[in-house]
Order: structure tokens, then C-alpha cells, then sequence
């Protein structure tokens, strides 16, 4: 199942080493099947606050997002980026397409149905 690296990246002036770490990210997701899905693209906020970029990188399962993430090969050039940029980076799953989120909804209305102590 797809897994995804969402990266939510506040704004930064411009640096070198901002540079090299986009020159050679995309070099290290090789060996794990990752590729760019969102990058250097505009996004459009229609509720809340998404001040930033977003960026967002497929692998094919969690097990390879996570193997990339901890390479040595990525591991090495993080820092040209955390250095000068702060953000927030996340590991997700994707859901498979037999996805039925009608189970989500009923377990939640299960869920609201238990009384609560203190609730009555």
C-alpha cells in the first residue's frame, strides 16, 4: 500500500544549502521506489491557516518510507535543509482502494453510543 512523506515547510530565505538538499534529495529515493508527488507547486487554503509549501513524496509501503528516512544517504543531507528551514514532516499510509471509510463512520457512531462516566 502507498505511504506517503507530507512535509509542511515554513517560508526561508534563500541559502545554498537549500539548494544542494534540492539537488540531491531526489537521488536518495531511489534505492526505496520514491518519488515527488508535490514540489515547488502552489497549494490553496480553504479553511484555517497553511502559511508555507507543501511537499510530498510516495513510496510504495510505510516500511519504505521509513528505510528512507533513515538512510544514511538522506540522514546526510537533512541537515543542509533543517539548518534553515523549520516544518513539520510526517509518515502516513495511504489506504488500499477496497477502502471503506463507512467503517470508520460506524465505529464512531459505536463509539458515541457508550455512555460516559461522569456523563450520565
Amino acid at each position: 500500500m502507498t505511504a506517503y512523506v507530507i512535509a509542511h515547510l515554513q517560508e526561508a530565505e534563500p541559502h545554498p544549502e537549500i539548494a544542494e538538499y534540492i539537488e540531491r534529495i531526489s537521488g536518495t529515493f531511489a534505492p526505496y521506489g520514491g518519488r515527488f508527488l508535490v514540489h515547488d507547486t502552489q497549494h490553496e487554503v480553504k479553511e484555517g491557516r497553511w502559511p508555507g509549501h507543501v511537499v510530498m513524496i510516495g513510496f510504495p509501503g510505510i516500511a519504505e518510507a521509513r528505510a528512507w528516512w533513515d538512510s544514511p544517504a538522506y540522514q546526510e543531507i537533512a541537515p543542509l535543509r533543517s539548518r534553515h528551514i523549520d516544518g513539520d514532516i510526517i509518515l502516513v499510509d495511504g489506504v488500499g482502494e477496497d477502502y471503506d471509510q463507512t467503517s470508520a463512520a460506524r465505529a464512531m457512531r459505536e463509539v458515541s453510543r457508550e455512555p460516559r462516566p461522569g456523563l450520565g
